[in-house]
């Protein structure tokens, strides 16, 4: 990998390319390959993680915006090259490659985008089962941290609604190129079976988003926008901080404020 292409990968793409060949094998091997067909790596640079993956018993696809990492995989991965797929993952409608197919995702994801590419996921759950990545350190303690945590907010929540979260080990920045001026963790996510919220999806986002937006304040205070009925608003939950509530908790929360007179 030229020198050029890494510090215009570092600027453009917020892209740390993992070099030590034995963590990428761990991330690979994180995925259970259970309950789908096909995985799409995001993000696959020169191929690190890819060429693990091509090992598997499963059909590999990536995504890469780059156009110099596009035609370094399409020549050096010859029976990946139909499934090279120059495009933007936030924006690229997956529906294109996969129909309505299940896949999981995995990567050594750009600081920069990684908590997008979750909202992306969650949005498309129903079609994916397994996630397996690597982030900043502080975004996947964030992802799995539990109530009661001072990192635990709404990214922890809404990705817990429907995924088991687990943190799977720390990576350190010298084993990046360029390094990184802070610590990576990878982790994966499992979908739950059978997960159907009890309550609007929208309002239990909006309610997540709104307690967390004032984090330190009680929930009566942080969700004055919702115009609570003075009964609801005599409800003990509302004593509590966001940061005290389960994930169970606050889709009640949801549910109450669904069912309030006043809304």
């Amino acid at each position: 990998m030229s020198k050029n292409y890494q510090v215009r990968a570092k600027k453009y793409l917020g892209q740390h390319f993992l070099t030590d060949e034995s963590i990428a094998q761990k991330i690979v091997d994180s995925l259970s390959l259970k309950g789908y067909k096909h995985v799409l790596e995001i993000g696959p640079g020169m191929g690190v993680l890819t060429k693990y993956l091509l090992k598997k018993d499963t059909t590999t696809h990536v995504i890469e915006i780059d156009t110099d990492s596009v035609a370094f995989l399409k020549a050096n991965y010859l029976n990946l090259a139909n499934r090279v797929h120059e495009q933007d993952f936030l924006k690229y409608d997956l529906t294109e490659i996969f129909k309505d197919e299940s896949f999981a995702i995995i990567g050594n994801f750009p600081y920069n985008i990684s908590t997008q590419i979750v909202f992306k996921t969650l949005e498309m759950r129903d079609q994916i089962p397994e996630f397996s990545g690597m982030f900043q350190k502080e975004v996947a303690a964030r992802i799995c941290s539990k109530e009661g945590s001072k990192v635990y907010g709404i990214l922890s929540v809404l990705t817990q609604a429907f995924y088991d979260a687990e943190y799977l080990f720390t990576v350190p920045p010298a084993v990046f190129n360029p390094p990184p001026k802070v610590d990576s963790g990878v982790l994966r996510l499992r979908r739950k079976e059978n997960v159907t919220l009890p309550v609007d999806e929208k309002l239990f986002f909006r309610v997540v988003k709104t307690a967390f937006q004032q984090r330190r304040k009680t929930l009566r205070n942080s969700l004055k926008t919702f115009n609570l009925s003075d009964n609801l608003k005599a409800n003990v939950i509302f004593d509590k901080r966001p940061e005290q509530l389960s994930v169970d908790s606050f889709i009640e929360l949801a549910q109450l404020i669904e069912n309030d007179d006043e809304n």
